[in-house]
Formats: structure tokens, sequence, C-alpha cells
């Protein structure tokens, strides 16, 4: 049995917590946040129409956000309602699909029916939020589902738990190449002597 992601056992511990996630970035949006600077960078760099699958997708924001400017992605999430949300939220868009699973279980290639992946997004500080040493396993998941020409795209706090060098290690062990490192999703140069923040740019 796979152990819990940390994500399923803040849930389990607070059973609000998931629409309390939801409530705030309803609200974030509501106040005029710019709640997309993932989305643009995402989009800049596939193609029109690309296969995105979004790792974590929550209750949609990134993925639906993709949806919406032409692309054909799935959101996969541990969080059912999570899920349900994104999928009610962006019922009306075809090339949106959904599915609950847990990106760092070998079975998630089943969502991805034949095709592999254009990109693969996931942001939001999904993997710290996996269970502690099952972030390689959803790593060499995304090197299994990219395109040969793919790009997974993965930004995350380097203060929550996952420190910035086994992140590196596991990338290596996934199969994966770093094509770039940069610290805001505005990509800017990372230094990891200084920065607490990290958008890895990853392929084969």
């Amino acid at each position: 049995m796979r152990p819990k992601s940390q994500w399923q056992l803040i849930t389990e511990t607070r059973p609000g917590h998931s629409q309390w996630y939801i409530e705030r970035f309803k609200q974030m949006a509501a106040a005029g946040h710019d709640l997309f600077g993932e989305v643009r960078t995402v989009d800049a760099m596939a193609p029109r129409g690309a296969r995105i699958l979004d790792a974590g997708c929550g209750p949609g924001r990134v993925a639906g956000e993709l949806a919406r400017r032409g692309h054909d992605v799935l959101g996969v999430d541990v969080d059912p309602v999570l899920v349900e949300e994104a999928a009610r939220t962006y019922a009306e868009l075809p090339n949106a699909r959904w599915a609950v699973g847990d990106v760092s279980d070998p079975d998630v290639a089943a969502f991805a029916d034949v095709e592999p992946f254009d990109v693969i997004v996931c942001a939001g500080n999904v993997v710290t939020f996996m269970a502690e040493g099952t972030q390689r396993d959803a790593l060499a998941n995304f090197s299994r589902l990219l395109a040969p020409r793919g790009r997974a795209i993965i930004g995350f706090g380097l203060q929550r738990g996952y420190p910035y060098d086994t992140f590196r290690a596991d990338i290596e062990a996934a199969g994966l190449a770093v094509h770039s490192l940069h610290s805001t999703w505005e990509l800017h140069p990372f230094d990891p002597a200084q920065d607490d923040f990290v958008v890895a740019i990853l392929g084969h």
C-alpha cells in the first residue's frame, strides 16, 4: 500500500481544508490578484493545441486556464473535493479532463491514454505535499509520460521539506535532464545559495 500524501493527511485531520483552499483562491481572484503566472510560462513553452498534464491540479486554476487557451489538458489530483470543483468550474471546456489520482503512483499512466504529453506542469508546491520519498516516483512517471521533446515544469518552495539536493538527485534517478533553473515563474535566474523557490524546466 502506498503511503498517504502530506495533503491527504492534512485533509483527514482538517475536514474543511479542501473547501478552505477553494475559497482562498476565489477570494484572491475577487481581490484582483494575478493567479496565472504559471499559465503564461507554460503557454509560452507549449505548441498550440498541446497535450498538457497538470500534475496536482487542485481546483483547476492552471489546467482550466490552459484549456481556455486551446490546449488539451488533463488535471490529476489526489483530492476528490478539488477535482470535483475543477470539473464543475470548467464544465464548458471539452478539452479539459479531470481525474482523481496520485501522480507518484505508477498507475497514473493509465490516465494518459496512449499519447505522451508535450508539457507536464507541477505547480503550487505540489511536490512538497507528496509523501516523503515519493517525489522520485512522480518524476519517473513524468519521464515516462513526456513526449520525446516534451518538458516538465516544476515549481516549489525550497523551505517546505523537499531539499534542493534531494530534488536534483531525484531528477537524475528518474532519467530526466535539467534544461534550466529559475527562481520565479517569470524565469528569473536561480541561485541555490540564496533563493528559496525554484522553477525547474526538465526534459529528456
